[in-house]
């Protein structure tokens, strides 16, 4: 069984280069961005925010939609017994946003979707997020509203592995962090692997991204 993972624990994985071992689902390797100054994968086609209302660590109701209207939204799906995407990509998040003091966290969602609502309550997630930065939301809600989710936003559906003898399993899932702009829509999507500094150079650029408004620099519509 994955034990819950201690934040000292989890900075130490993120300095690590680990296989995805957890990410059976994810997708293919991503290829070089279009948007050459961003570290990501530039999609296709924008994906745009799915309507959906979840609950949130503190049992709340979360819409989705309404909730990330305006902000730039980090999405990435998984659970917490994730023994190696999961952490690492929200411990690098943490260290960045640390790293980039100036970054207006008011303008900034970052959501962690769990594909494993069997087990991740809210009142756990509300327990495993608190090792990574406050503002991030864990959010669950029924085994088929996060499916379609997963579909929505052109992920694989996360799969159930086969129960070990203490009845401990591994959900396999996608690893990517999908970044949602302000025009509601996601037009990055970054790998597992994205380092801490990636982030730091990141970050500020997209939160002044004008995709989807006048004179934009994208002209990729759904």
């Amino acid at each position: 069984m994955t034990k819950p993972l201690v934040l000292r624990s989890v900075l130490a994985a993120a300095m690590l280069s680990i296989a995805a071992a957890c990410s059976g689902g994810s997708a293919p390797a991503p290829q070089p961005s279009e948007h050459a100054r961003y570290h990501a994968t530039m999609l296709s086609r924008p994906i745009p925010m799915p309507s959906a209302v979840l609950t949130d660590s503190r049992g709340r109701p979360f819409d989705l939609r309404a909730r990330t209207d305006g902000y730039v939204t980090l999405v990435l799906f998984g659970y917490t017994n994730c023994p190696d995407v999961c952490p690492v990509h929200l411990a690098n998040l943490t260290a960045a946003l640390r790293q980039a003091g100036n970054i207006p966290r008011n303008q900034l969602r970052v959501l962690f979707i769990t594909t494993d609502p069997a087990r991740d309550t809210p009142a756990r997630l509300r327990q495993w997020m608190s090792h990574f930065d406050h503002t991030f939301i864990g959010l669950t809600g029924p085994k088929a509203v996060l499916d379609s989710l997963q579909r929505e936003m052109q992920l694989p559906v996360a799969v159930k592995e086969a129960s070990n003898s203490a009845g401990d399993y591994a959900v396999g899932h996608a690893a990517q962090v999908l970044v949602f702009t302000r025009d509601d829509r996601a037009h990055l999507a970054y790998p597992f692997g994205t380092k801490q500094q990636d982030w730091v150079d990141d970050l500020p650029r997209l939160l002044k991204e004008t995709w989807g408004t006048p004179g934009g620099s994208s002209s990729q519509q759904s």
